[in-house]
């Protein structure tokens, strides 16, 4: 014979599966924010941050990077990378975090006149020695000849990774490059544009080569 009373183990009612379920979820919730007790994840980031004059952050270490000709005496931690210390703790942000694996290019900046993805670099490696960002090529009154012919060639379209673009283009004029627009997509390689722009920037590459 069925049994439809409520209180049957084996036919709760709806109320009482609610209550039943609920309760479940609450007394989770309870335990995973107790008081005292605080998760592990929480807040962490997935790449360290760089910290300034920061005495009361164990292991920070002094290190001196001349930015844009200018000596910057930090405290950083020792995993921090080149771009976060660019950007968190420098703030000159014009240099772009884009995949932050080495593979877009968005990040680059001249150390000791050769162009790097900051992104992979660390920047205790870089302690003493010359650093360039987008921000030390030209300024709004006096554009790098660079800087004036992707404006001229609209070699872009949302700009973020224009900097990265500009700084691997610079550095172009100083290495072995072929004449033909082929060696400079070549070289311009590592530098990825999302939106498509790569006519417009091989010309205005090639615009600043023919007038160099």
């Amino acid at each position: 014979m069925r049994n439809d009373s409520p209180s049957s183990p084996s036919n709760p009612t709806r109320r009482a599966f609610l209550r039943a379920t609920g309760g479940t979820a609450a007394a989770a919730v309870m335990a995973g924010y107790a008081p005292g007790q605080r998760d592990s994840t929480a807040g962490q980031s997935t790449a360290p941050a760089a910290v300034a004059g920061g005495p009361n952050i164990a292991g920070a270490i002094p290190v001196t990077l001349r930015i844009n000709g200018q000596d910057r005496r930090l405290r950083v931690d020792p995993r921090t990378t080149l771009l976060d210390c660019i950007r968190e703790t420098v703030a000159l942000t014009g240099t772009k975090k884009g995949c932050d694996h080495g593979q877009c290019g968005a990040c680059t900046v001249h150390v000791n006149g050769r162009r790097v993805n900051s992104c992979l670099s660390l920047a205790l490696m870089h302690d003493g020695e010359e650093i360039t960002t987008i921000e030390g090529l030209g300024t709004s009154d006096a554009l790098h000849p660079m800087q004036a012919a992707f404006v001229a060639h609209d070699g872009y379209q949302c700009g973020y990774c224009t900097s990265g673009q500009i700084m691997s283009a610079v550095a172009l004029l100083k290495e072995p490059c072929g004449p033909d627009d082929a060696a400079v997509k070549e070289l311009m390689s590592g530098n990825i544009c999302r939106c498509g722009a790569y006519a417009n920037i091989v010309a205005a590459i090639q615009q600043v080569r023919k007038n160099s």
